[in-house]
């Protein structure tokens, strides 16, 4: 047992209200600089939706993370044999006009103008060459709030899953739906950025799973932007380095949130240490489709164990970093009751970074300009735990997101979620007969003490609750992966245990 710490993350994806606020505290904090204007590290997208940069969830285009031949493990991007023959001329690397060609405006103008009968314009300028542009064709939120648009919906990869018929009816007017999904890195505990490098610039942080970029060994090979299924590694074309998402760390050692997390209007983000298997990864990434949700969370283990505690201080792992993890939301999200999925585990990477699916808008029918809401019955349940069956957004789409197409995997989760807005219903406003209650929390497996404790951490956190910084001890992890005679830091993938004393 090989006991390791990450910092992991949660967002409850119904509490986000789209309001970029998140995008533009990282914006201002981390990105601002030449080179970085086209660079989000994190950014809200629009579901169904095509996203930053356009399509990054096809693999097919852009040959990002892992993939099973056999019950081997290898690059969808290449092998070491494809690296070194592609290692000047990468064909699956995302272009600018993938992402947007970054400008400013000629304000100068509206000032210098010759009078005239007309109201000067500030022209749009490219950032990047300086010259004027014609049109502006793409933004980073350009699809923003058109979910149903048959432009930009149509061409979201997840829409493969549905059947002919369930398309055609996501694009009927009364069944249009749409909700956000803010992305930053996933800090992923088998990332495909980490691989892919030839340079060995990308690495793990030891001591919290941090992914982070050396700009000192980056050579601007940019495989790390192909490998990253995401596509949350950038290249800063002023610099001529790769650059990405650093979990705002310097906060974090300093006992901050980072600054996504903070800014957070919804109070969608939740912050945490999990305990994870190292020994399990390998197993973890090569399960199959159907199970590789579950694979993973058999990785991560409880910290409240006493064999895994001992493993874990075996490791170099602090117990304020252990009490951590067993205050850590995550892990009640994540396995305690099994709310949060990974995005697209079929990726294989791993990701540190979960997501509790929204609850999706109803359907119902309509009789004599009146909503029928006995119509909902029609599967023999009450209104309310009929949601999942008349639900606008499919439950193969969801499944397609974040459960590698497993069905069961998402409905679980559903009917969790369903069972605590009754639960919770009956409590506040007491209008839902028992007998439903009962039947909710049947289907949901769970208990009236649980469904208590998911809704008071999903709506009435406080800032403690939701971010359990855990101390970082950086200058002892520094000490721990120095050589004691010559004092240089070690290279590789980050995780070691302090070197035996030779004197």
């Amino acid at each position: 047992m090989d006991i390791r710490a990450q910092v992991s993350m949660v967002f409850h994806l119904d509490k986000c209200i789209g309001c970029h606020t998140c995008s533009i505290a990282c914006k201002n904090i981390w990105t601002d600089r030449k080179g970085a204007e086209y660079m989000w590290w994190n950014n809200v997208e629009t579901k169904p939706g095509t996203g930053f940069p356009t399509r990054w969830e096809d693999q097919e285009k852009y040959k990002g993370g892992w993939e099973k031949k056999g019950d081997e493990l290898q690059l969808k991007l290449q092998g070491r044999a494809g690296g070194l023959s592609n290692i000047f001329f990468n064909p699956n690397l995302p272009t600018l006009d993938d992402y947007y060609e970054p400008w400013t405006y000629d304000y100068e103008h509206l000032f210098t103008a010759p009078e005239g009968d007309d109201q000067p314009t500030a022209q749009a300028i490219s950032l990047i060459t300086g010259e004027k542009m014609d049109t502006i064709e793409a933004g980073p939120n350009w699809d923003d709030d058109l979910g149903g648009s048959p432009v930009y919906a149509a061409n979201d990869p997840n829409l493969k899953a549905l059947s002919e018929e369930e398309r055609a009816q996501m694009s009927e007017l009364q069944r249009v739906v749409f909700f956000y999904l803010p992305r930053i890195c996933n800090h992923c505990v088998n990332p495909g950025c980490v691989a892919a490098c030839p340079a060995g610039a990308i690495y793990k942080r030891g001591e919290d799973g941090i992914v982070l970029v050396s700009q000192e060994k980056c050579r601007a090979w940019r495989m790390c932007i192909s490998g990253c299924p995401y596509k949350k590694v950038y290249f800063n074309w002023s610099t001529g380095k790769s650059e990405k998402c650093i979990l705002c760390f310097p906060r974090l050692e300093s006992g901050q949130a980072p600054a996504c997390f903070h800014s957070c209007v919804g109070r969608i983000r939740y912050l945490g240490v999990l305990l994870y298997d190292a020994d399990r990864i390998e197993d973890a990434a090569r399960a199959d489709d159907k199970d590789l949700v579950n694979a993973q969370r058999a990785m991560i283990q409880d910290p409240f164990d006493p064999q895994v505690i001992e493993a874990a201080k075996a490791n170099g792992i602090s117990d304020e970093m252990i009490d951590a993890a067993q205050n850590s939301p995550v892990y009640k999200f994540v396995m305690r009751w099994q709310l949060a999925l990974p995005l697209h585990p079929e990726f294989r990477t791993l990701p540190m970074l979960f997501y509790v699916p929204p609850m999706l808008p109803v359907i119902a029918s309509i009789k004599q300009g009146n909503y029928d809401i006995a119509g909902l019955n029609d599967a023999g349940l009450a209104p309310m735990l009929s949601s999942l069956q008349r639900a606008r957004m499919p439950l193969r789409y969801m499944a397609s997101l974040f459960a590698a197409g497993n069905e069961a995997q998402v409905e679980a989760v559903y009917r969790k979620l369903i069972a605590v807005r009754v639960y919770m219903r009956s409590q506040k406003v007491g209008d839902v007969p028992e007998v439903e209650v009962q039947e909710a929390l049947s289907q949901g497996k769970t208990t009236p003490e649980e469904a208590e404790a998911i809704f008071r951490l999903t709506s009435l956190p406080t800032y403690e609750e939701r971010f359990v910084v855990p101390p970082l001890a950086r200058e002892g992890a520094i000490e721990q992966t120095q050589d004691p005679f010559t004092h240089k830091q070690e290279a590789g993938f980050g995780f070691r245990q302090a070197p035996e004393r030779r004197w």
